[in-house]
């Protein structure tokens, strides 16, 4: 069975800048990963053009689904080139769930608390495919 991985990041302020999770995706599927990307559905309460577009979504919904996303993934790929609530949540919640997280991250300081509910921080996607094939794949 094919480990199933969550691609977290942010979303608010980013709507019109959302590609790297198709290059964290490209990376998980080269490896033979199932990618569960929360954008592809919440994309659609985007309408790029309309501002404070979350005031319409159902917070409730919205964040349930993320959750239940979270559960049910092997491994969390949080994306953070700058700090977001929900992708803090994700992954303290991830994490709380027993889930593998890396998290990557440019950012010179990160909280303590991302740290800490981290497996790994790498510093950029370069890293990720190689990170991914020597933990999942051994020799």
């Amino acid at each position: 069975m094919r480990k199933l991985v969550f691609i977290s990041g942010p979303i608010l302020g980013m709507e019109d800048n959302q590609e790297y999770r198709e290059r964290i995706a490209a990376v998980c599927l080269k490896l033979d990963l199932e990618v569960i990307d929360p954008w592809l559905r919440e994309k659609l309460l985007c309408k790029g053009d309309e501002e404070r577009w979350w005031d319409n979504a159902a917070a409730e919904d919205f964040i349930k689904r993320d959750l239940e996303d979270a559960e049910r993934c092997d491994l969390m790929v949080v994306y953070m080139p700058m700090l977001s609530a929900g992708a803090c949540m994700e992954l303290f919640y991830a994490k709380r769930k027993g889930k593998k997280v890396i998290v990557v991250s440019a950012l010179d300081c990160l909280s303590p608390w991302i740290v800490a509910h981290s497996d790994v921080v790498l510093k950029d996607m370069g890293e990720l495919e190689e990170h991914l094939k020597r933990t999942l794949y051994p020799r």
